[in-house]
């Protein structure tokens, strides 16, 4: 039975290597030096995300249905996965924006005040 590759050494903590592949069918061995792939690299819980988010087409919304989550919740964890993979940084303003959102769903302020310190926001 195969195992599951992880990305991360379990001693240091560094980016694994991988130096041998095979074929089971003709059993030919390869040796050398080959990266894994990005998302070998995620957390089991980002990699989680990533196949809820394409399970879901994308749809940030099902997404927040599906896992019961708040919509901020979800955005903050797409961006911790695109950062991951090395595609974006997360800009203080969205974690700023996230932060608004978040305290709307608790009821600490009301949609007018979120849109006032969103336009704010925007225009720093």
């Amino acid at each position: 039975m195969a195992k599951k590759v992880f990305g991360n050494c379990p001693v240091c903590g560094q980016k694994l290597m991988v130096s041998r592949l095979s074929c089971d069918s003709c059993n030919i061995d390869i040796t050398g030096k080959f990266e894994l792939n990005k998302f070998t690299y995620l957390e089991k819980e980002q990699l989680e995300f990533v196949e809820t988010f394409l399970r879901c087409q994308g749809s940030l919304k099902d997404v927040q249905t599906e896992l019961g989550i708040s919509y901020p919740t979800a955005k903050k964890q797409l961006d911790g996965v695109l950062e991951a993979l090395g595609y974006t940084q997360i800009s203080e303003k969205t974690n700023e924006n996230i932060d608004i959102l978040a305290r709307v769903e608790s009821g600490e302020l009301t949609a007018k005040q979120a849109a006032e310190l969103i336009k704010k926001n925007k225009s720093k």
